[in-house]
């Protein structure tokens, strides 16, 4: 029996405080490529880690009672013998997994492994082309810390960004403070506190912050400006946006008015484009390419920035933004279709990793000598 043709899966859920919000972008890309008349199928990974495959025509409500019906259970292998690891339907009797052939995989997962070079790691060893940042790239933009590093060191503007323990006493800048998650995604887990003290009694008792925090100067005067970029096939900027709080009163851009509606980031409330000064403007979509070199950018990234209306600071990457940040690409126009394909293409024709050990030629090894004799 002949296998099947390969196909485009697309990746969403995984086990991260956005695994609903990524359903909703995994949704709109396997229904857009259906669409279309694309072989593809949906590669759900499950909050506990299960992995399965459905149907491109799923809805969201079909995942509230977790796995939805439509699913089937596969296996995810690394470092088999050669054409054995990747995605294996569950084998029948005789016991034999059945290879999954897939062609792309897009990855949709936000925050968490998904977004951190985990997932991409293992994607990598297995030998699977995927859309998106590669290892390094992840994990990169997921590091809060790392991140306000490298904008630092370009000459970017940027608000302090301090590593935040139980001992800290000072950061080095007067309150009130802003608390962010050191890895984390979106707006899960910040906190806007007074003075220090209340800074650090959160680390305990707000869980986003327990695998390590950050702190910054809380500045109510800034308000968010987002631009999308991708350096495939060439650079490219979408208009820039200016995200709407759902009150004037609001500290914060929340979780709440990011995602909380009928299609996740891109039902959120915004100004697009933003209405901005011309020098303003151009300041940002300068920096939102120098970023997209020096982070490592793959597929499509969310730049975000704080702004005053004249000065402007760097935020964050996003790296797999929600929706895939098809949204903004108002101004020129860019379809979701033409965003995914450009996608497909690039991790077609720009791999992220393969294996290389040139130079392990065994030369070491031959003058090496004994063990034992570098242990004494």
């Amino acid at each position: 029996m002949n296998a099947p043709p390969a196909a485009v899966a697309v990746v969403f859920g995984g086990p991260s405080p956005e695994h609903d919000v990524s359903i909703l972008t995994g949704l709109q890309v396997a229904r857009t490529l259906a669409g279309a008349g694309r072989e593809v199928f949906g590669l759900y990974w499950s909050k506990t880690g299960g992995w399965y495959r459905l149907p491109a025509g799923l809805e969201a409500a079909d995942f509230l009672d977790g796995v939805p019906s439509a699913a089937e259970e596969l296996r995810l292998s690394v470092g088999g013998a050669a054409g054995s690891s990747g995605f294996a339907e569950r084998g029948g009797r005789l016991g034999r997994n059945r290879p999954v052939e897939i062609e792309v995989a897009v990855n949709c997962c936000h925050g968490g492994p998904g977004e951190d070079g985990s997932l991409q790691a293992v994607f990598d060893l297995a030998g699977i082309n995927y859309t998106g940042p590669g290892v390094a790239g992840a994990a990169l933009g997921m590091d809060k810390l790392a991140f306000a590093g490298l904008v630092v060191d370009a000459g970017l503007p940027a608000l302090a960004r301090r590593l935040l323990g139980p001992s800290t006493s000072d950061p080095g800048f007067p309150g009130p403070y802003i608390l962010k998650p050191r890895f984390g995604g979106s707006s899960l887990g910040i906190d806007v506190v007074a003075d220090i003290g209340t800074a650090v009694a959160r680390l305990e008792a707000n869980s986003h912050l327990r695998q390590g925090a950050v702190i910054e100067p809380y500045r109510p005067d800034l308000f968010d400006l987002n631009i999308a970029v991708r350096l495939w096939p060439a650079p490219a900027l979408s208009a820039i946006e200016r995200p709407l709080r759902s009150t004037a009163s609001a500290e914060i851009l929340g979780y709440a008015d990011k995602y909380v509606g009928a299609e996740g980031m891109a039902s959120a409330p915004r100004e697009l484009p933003a209405r901005l000064a011309a020098p303003l403007a151009e300041a940002i979509r300068s920096a939102a390419l120098e970023i997209a070199r020096l982070a490592c950018v793959r597929g499509v990234a969310r730049i975000d920035f704080l702004s005053d209306g004249q000065s402007w600071f760097v935020n964050e990457v996003n790296t797999v933004p929600g929706s895939l940040a098809r949204y903004l690409w108002v101004e020129p126009p860019v379809s979701f279709l033409e965003l995914i394909d450009a996608l497909l293409d690039e991790a077609r024709q720009r791999p992220t990793w393969r294996p290389n050990a040139m130079g392990a030629d065994g030369s070491v090894l031959r003058g090496a000598g004994g063990i034992a004799g570098k242990l004494g």
